[in-house]
């Protein structure tokens, strides 16, 4: 077990140690519309082709394109209308050569069609054209405005892979595909803990030497933003019996992870490092990052994973970020655990802790590609005004000394 003064491990190392002790949550079966936001643990097949059956592009007249293919203004071509095809029939008339079909976007094309001409391209438009209809201009090709069968998923085909989310893109995709189950890993349960004499519930009037809880609603919404569920929201003092009693608590209520904030650093009241030190389950360590150095991580005999983080709330968002999420989405069985980064240009200068890894609480210009700090007072972990303008963290290396205008910043987005 590593202490206060022991050498300070790097992100990486601390990552792997939590990733390495990560199990694949159960698998259960969902009707596709109650499994939103779950992760497939079986690929999704589709039941049936995309498109279901050859259809129009457009509204306007099915037609063969031999009929057509010399029609223009000056010539136009008139056809025999001997169908009428709005959305939802599954009629198949005949067509002959010099007959049309008028037919809405979305209807089955006619067997005997292999080209849809738009109503712009026709005189009279759609309302009078039951009888027959001038057409004024030729289509491209031969199966223009035609949307193939199957042109986007064959039957059998995988609509959603394993480890991917079903959001909302992915659950539609799925429904178009006739999916009626899917094979979803079970959502992760959490407990958050914050820990601190001096916290006050959210609402109740400040006072010297006492503060609001940000910490607890950080955690619930950045729990739910990574698909799990709160089982138990608590706040404790510094003791660390009180730590002992609601991580039974937790684990009654079957939590698979239990996160901490506060208690974990070297100081004369640290109650989960009091209730966990020592006792093999929980390991205390010093991570070569800023914020978010001391950092406890551990597995108990019920199988639930334990984060300590630091108090302070960029601490806490910081710690949130670059390891509890990511093993929230590898119980699940993500495929992809980590937020997307890009490079930006730094519009203002700031200074970096020596020997650490920063995460900034940054603003992000998309348009313009920069990047500059959420807050004029820099990187203090105990900033947490500035993370209602943060968009992203600005990730500078350890060897890095300072950031001037103009440098290429690493950024990891969270909006």
């Amino acid at each position: 077990m590593s202490g206060a003064g022991a050498n300070r491990r790097t992100v990486e190392e601390q990552l792997a140690l939590v990733l390495d002790a990560v199990r694949t949550l159960p698998a259960e079966s969902r009707a596709i519309r109650d499994a939103a936001h779950r992760t497939l643990a079986e690929p999704a097949a589709a039941a049936h082709d995309i498109p279901l059956f050859d259809n129009s592009a457009m509204d306007g007249f099915a037609v063969r394109f031999a009929d057509v293919a010399a029609a223009s203004a000056d010539d136009p071509v008139v056809l025999r209308v001997v169908a009428d095809l709005p959305a939802g029939v599954s009629d198949d008339p005949p067509l002959a050569p010099g007959e049309a079909a008028r037919i809405m976007t979305g209807s089955p094309a006619p067997t005997d069609a292999d080209a849809i001409v738009p109503f712009e391209d026709t005189a009279g438009g759609l309302a009078d054209s039951l009888g027959e209809v001038q057409v004024l201009r030729a289509p491209a090709t031969p199966g223009a405005f035609v949307r193939r069968r199957g042109a986007d998923l064959h039957a059998g085909d995988a609509v959603v892979h394993a480890g991917e989310r079903l959001g909302a893109f992915q659950l539609a995709a799925a429904v178009a595909a006739g999916v009626e189950t899917v094979s979803v890993t079970r959502a992760p349960r959490v407990a958050v803990v914050s820990t601190g004499s001096e916290l006050l519930s959210p609402g109740e009037p400040a006072a010297r030497g006492r503060i609001p809880d940000s910490n607890g609603p950080l955690l619930e919404l950045l729990v739910a933003d990574a698909d799990a569920e709160v089982v138990l929201v608590a706040r404790v003092t510094d003791d660390a019996e009180a730590v002992r009693t609601v991580t039974a608590t937790a684990v009654e209520r079957g939590a698979d992870v239990i996160v901490f904030t506060g208690g974990v650093s070297a100081g004369a009241y640290e109650p989960v490092r009091g209730a966990f030190d020592g006792r093999g389950a929980v390991e205390f360590a010093s991570v070569a990052m800023q914020p978010g150095k001391p950092q406890a991580f551990g597995a108990l005999d019920s199988g639930a994973l334990v984060f300590g983080l630091p108090g302070n709330p960029v601490s806490v968002a910081v710690s949130f970020e670059v390891f509890v999420r990511p093993a929230l989405l590898a119980l699940q069985g993500r495929s992809e655990i980590h937020r997307a980064r890009a490079s930006f240009t730094a519009d203002a200068a700031w200074t970096t802790p020596p020997g650490r890894r920063q995460y900034l609480p940054a603003v992000v210009d998309l348009t313009a590609g920069t990047v500059r700090p959420a807050t004029a007072g820099g990187s203090g972990s105990h900033l947490a005004g500035g993370l209602a303008r943060a968009r992203a963290f600005a990730i500078v290396p350890a060897e890095v000394e300072a950031v001037a205008v103009g440098d290429a910043i690493d950024v990891m987005l969270v909006e």
